[in-house]
């Protein structure tokens, strides 16, 4: 039984590292639950055994330092003890009971995300935590601002208040964000709390506010006696200040417990968001503290986890769709089961690696499963199919040929022109980043294509050919409407180069490597003719994205694309700053605070004016911070690091020295 022990502690300790630290976990909150209980189930009977860091004693994650400034909390943020019956549930209720006969208690969701503490002085936020170890957390006030639940003031009469909720993100955002991190080439996120923790810990704010982090607050941290003496009224009161407070209800008996607990599970398939169970806490404050529940977990709450629902159904068939990026998915069609009150009739299948590895084909049987998520997965085979399904050698839209990506288990359309894609990359190529086509919704790219008009992007810059039957149509309105949108769309052929490179939707080929890539060409032309060598010579530009480059330049269809284009008008050449110069070339600069005499921006346009290279973090590849007035945690973290920090005379003293 010893060797079990540490053998699973061992286990706990990998699997808390992949969850907390690198928001990768490989094993679900189920299974993750299981191996807990053995490990407490053996500490039962073997006390002696136990240290103070044991899994069960200590909150699993810690404070990532590269990510923020280190701070230690005022109120410890620790975890919550889980039970797994709802007969647990009563009699944790009865022990309050009985000590406490007049307690009540809240019935919360609990939110599967990342928690956060805010702490506010004067109704004005002065600093958001994480987590980490529940003792030392990060700084991410920067980040928090912007989220749109964070309140960066409150209108409230108390000098200190320290609030807790948890960061999460929405199916739609988790799947908005995981669409754009494969139009990117990266790597996608498992879930929804992944990519709200990996998002919360990015260095750059801008990241958090483009994948729109939500924020439920559970708990008042510390304040005024009038807001700690019930949990629910707290709740309320800031709710009535335009705070986001979880889902809540008060209850007298074990009784309303329970039904409120079963209603938070018959309707968890139906939120916008992911919940891992029901929180129940004490409502009166000051009874919590007669149940302490160890160093790692809160007195006076417990967490009910749902079990995983699983039910067995028959593969009628498998469906192919291709997205954006040309990636071909699979999709199990299922016989209709309910699960978690919810109807599931589709499964996802990943990619044919995934297949064959779970022997997937049309008439099997299989354990379909919800384990506290939204999202149905498949579990096993219980019956195998006649055959294992293959991922046919062609596109299902178009009928090209179909390719698997090297080092991938991905299939993709490699035809720009596909049906499949042309909806989604017509609208990639008129957005903001891209040739910011301004008043191109996306209503009106799905009525160009569905009427004919368009069958890849380069067709836009045709639609002025086309003007009085778009009008008479009311395609994009009347006269007015029309004429400004085909204004836009002539205004954008002026674009620098940069914009149409990000625009063309190649793989790992966002708006930062376009810039980098068009410092090196004199045209889209002369790029479209470079080899992978020449690119991959470049700083920043990998095999993958070099072979991206050329592929997508050599493919006929994407070549006469690229002359429709140039022969349309569209600006391919890039233009040479006069004043540009190589004085800064290698060198790299991130500014912080406010400079004396220019804006940020005009600090960053001479920096790659000059040839140098503008991050938006401190890290150990910085090699100067300009720091300005009223800096921060950047220039601590410079500091710490042993960055060389400028003043904005010093930086202006190098550009004139060379």
């Amino acid at each position: 039984m010893k060797d079990r022990y540490k053998e699973l502690i061992k286990i706990i300790r990998y699997h808390n590292n992949k969850y907390y630290n690198l928001d990768a976990p490989e094993i679900s909150d189920y299974e993750y639950d299981q191996l807990m209980q053995e490990l407490k189930k053996i500490e039962s009977k073997h006390p002696e055994w136990i240290t103070s860091d044991s899994p069960t004693q200590k909150v699993g994650g810690k404070a990532k330092r590269e990510a923020g400034v280190i701070v230690t909390h005022n109120v410890p943020m620790l975890s919550i003890q889980d039970v797994f019956t709802k007969e647990d549930v009563i009699a944790w209720i009865r022990d309050v009971k009985k000590i406490h006969p007049d307690a009540k208690f809240s019935v919360e969701h609990k939110i599967d995300g990342l928690s956060m503490s805010l702490r506010y002085k004067d109704g004005k936020l002065q600093l958001a935590e994480t987590r980490g170890d529940g003792f030392v957390g990060e700084d991410v006030t920067l980040n928090s601002h912007e989220i749109l639940d964070v309140k960066s003031k409150l209108d409230i009469p108390y000098e200190y208040l320290e609030i807790r909720g948890e960061v999460y993100m929405t199916h739609r955002d988790f799947e908005k964000t995981n669409e754009n991190q494969e139009i990117l080439g990266k790597k996608v996120f498992a879930n929804p709390r992944n990519c709200a923790a990996g998002t919360l810990r990015q260095l750059d704010p801008r990241v958090t506010k483009e994948r729109g982090l939500k924020m439920f607050v559970f708990n008042i941290q510390d304040g005024d006696k009038k807001l700690m003496l019930e949990h629910t009224k707290g709740l309320d009161y800031l709710a009535s200040k335009g705070v986001t407070v979880v889902p809540h209800k008060l209850c007298e008996i074990e009784e309303e417990v329970i039904r409120e607990i079963d209603r938070i599970g018959e309707n968890r398939g139906i939120l916008e968001y992911d919940i891992d169970g029901a929180v129940i806490k004490i409502e009166q404050l000051e009874y919590r503290s007669d149940f302490p529940a160890g160093s790692k977990y809160s007195a006076g709450h417990i967490a009910y986890k749902y079990p995983p629902e699983e039910k067995e159904t028959e593969i009628l068939d498998i469906e192919l769709t291709v997205g954006r990026t040309g990636k071909i998915s699979p999709k199990a069609i299922l016989k209709e089961i309910s699960l978690c009150g919810t109807c599931v009739q589709r499964v996802t299948l990943h990619n044919q690696d995934y297949i064959n590895e779970k022997g997937v084909g049309i008439g099997a049987k299989a354990i379909i499963f919800k384990s506290g998520e939204i999202i149905p997965k498949l579990k096993e085979i219980t019956v195998k199919p006649k055959e294992v399904f293959q991922i046919p050698n062609n596109c299902p839209a178009c009928g090209q040929p179909v390719v698997k990506e090297e080092d991938t288990a991905d299939i993709k359309c490699v035809n720009p022109s596909c049906p499949a894609q042309l909806e989604r990359t017509i609208q990639y190529f008129t957005s903001r980043n891209c040739m910011d086509i301004k008043g191109f919704g996306d209503n009106y790219v799905k009525a160009l294509i569905d009427e004919g008009y368009l069958h890849n992007y380069a067709d836009i810059y045709h639609l002025k050919e086309y003007r009085e039957e778009l009008i008479d149509k009311g395609i994009m309105g009347k006269d007015k409407n029309t004429d400004k949108i085909l204004a836009a769309i002539e205004n954008s052929k002026s674009n620098d180069p940069v914009k149409l490179l990000t625009a063309l939707g190649i793989q790992n080929v966002g708006k930062a490597s376009s810039k980098e890539i068009m410092k090196h060409y004199s045209s889209i032309i002369e790029l479209s003719n470079t080899t992978e060598e020449e690119l991959i010579a470049i700083q920043d530009i990998g095999d993958v994205t070099a072979k991206a480059i050329a592929d997508f330049f050599t493919n006929p269809a994407n070549k006469a694309i690229i002359s429709s284009l140039r022969s349309s008008g569209v600006n391919m050449d890039v233009k040479k700053d006069e004043d540009a110069t190589d004085k800064l070339t290698g060198l790299t600069f991130c500014i912080t605070g406010t400079l004396p005499t220019m804006k940020r921006k005009d600090a960053e346009k001479l920096v790659e004016l000059n040839g140098g290279k503008v991050l938006s973090g401190v890290s150990k590849k910085l090699n100067y911070l300009i720091a300005g007035e009223t800096s921060g945690s950047k220039l601590d973290k410079a500091k710490t690091l042993g960055v060389s920090i400028i003043s904005e005379e010093e930086f202006l003293d190098m550009l004139s020295k060379k």
